[in-house]
């Protein structure tokens, strides 16, 4: 974590990345060649998804995010893939959250929330919601991302709110619409800015067909050749729920989204955001 600028005394730069790393699938060179961007791109606080345990450490030595909390440290789950909050700071768990897609349904999603130390800025609540993958399961969607705001107004701080993750929902969405303050949802609304919409260059589609590792599950799961959509975010909470605060978004980018030794790294492209924190 940086300075903005010299002189801003109050200032802080928090470099921001999600990504699905579609836990041991495939080449097995990926988990390395994730760590070298891990490294090469030094984030701040990173949002991991389709994580298996034993595979954390190799994704995380030597990049500087030496605290991490992957949900089998404080779930009781027979996943093996799951997510992951990783920061160079110390982080401390405030909420877990179990949600369904439905009353019967035997596959369990979660929200897992952290307090992220800023230096002296203080404490950030960084919102990791996991949430149901399959196209017609937008209502458990939107549930589970009422849920991700309501953890937030309990227990955010000054500093503006991080929600971030593989949502599996467009920007079109309900979901992803009632975070950015589009609509409301079950009587609720919200306002988060969201990062690639301020600052990112074209669609920044994150699951798409012309990634030859997504192709073969995009041609199974959706069946259609040229499929792609925007389903991973970093969203920013806004002045009106932090007044005392601002976050600005300064840059929004892909990782992944082309080919490192001809390996590509997962079948979802990561987000990258720079912000700007800084007292008002």
């Amino acid at each position: 974590m940086n300075e903005v600028q010299p002189g801003n005394w109050n200032g802080m730069r928090i470099r921001v990345l999600t990504m699905n790393v579609q836990h041991d699938a495939g080449d097995p060179r990926r988990t390395a060649l994730i760590n070298g961007e891990l490294r090469r791109l030094s984030p701040d606080v990173v949002a991991l998804q389709e994580v298996r345990p034993d595979q954390l450490a190799e994704l995380v030595e030597g990049t500087g995010l030496t605290h991490t909390t992957h949900q089998a440290d404080v779930l009781e789950s027979e996943w093996q893939d799951g997510i992951v909050l990783a920061s160079r700071r110390p982080q401390r768990v405030v909420d877990v959250r179990e949600h369904r897609a439905s009353a019967d349904a035997d596959v369990h999603w979660w929200t897992l929330a952290a307090a992220v130390d800023v230096a002296e800025l203080g404490e950030l609540l960084f919102v990791q919601p996991a949430t149901p993958w399959r196209l017609d399961q937008s209502a458990a969607r939107e549930e589970q991302l009422l849920a991700a705001a309501e953890v937030d107004e309990k227990y955010r701080f000054r500093l503006p709110s991080i929600i971030a993750g593989d949502l599996n929902a467009t920007p079109d969405s309900a979901g992803i619409r009632f975070l950015s303050g589009l609509q409301s949802l079950a009587g609720r609304s919200v306002h988060y800015h969201d990062a690639w919409a301020v600052a990112g260059d074209g669609a920044g589609y994150t699951w798409t067909a012309a990634n030859p590792v997504a192709a073969p599950e995009i041609d199974h799961l959706v069946g259609q050749p040229h499929h792609h959509r925007r389903i991973d975010y970093i969203f920013v909470g806004s002045a009106h729920s932090h007044p005392a605060a601002r976050a600005r978004v300064v840059h929004a980018g892909l990782v992944g989204d082309t080919p490192i030794d001809n390996i590509w790294l997962s079948d979802h492209y990561g987000v990258l955001a720079d912000l700007d924190y800084s007292l008002s």
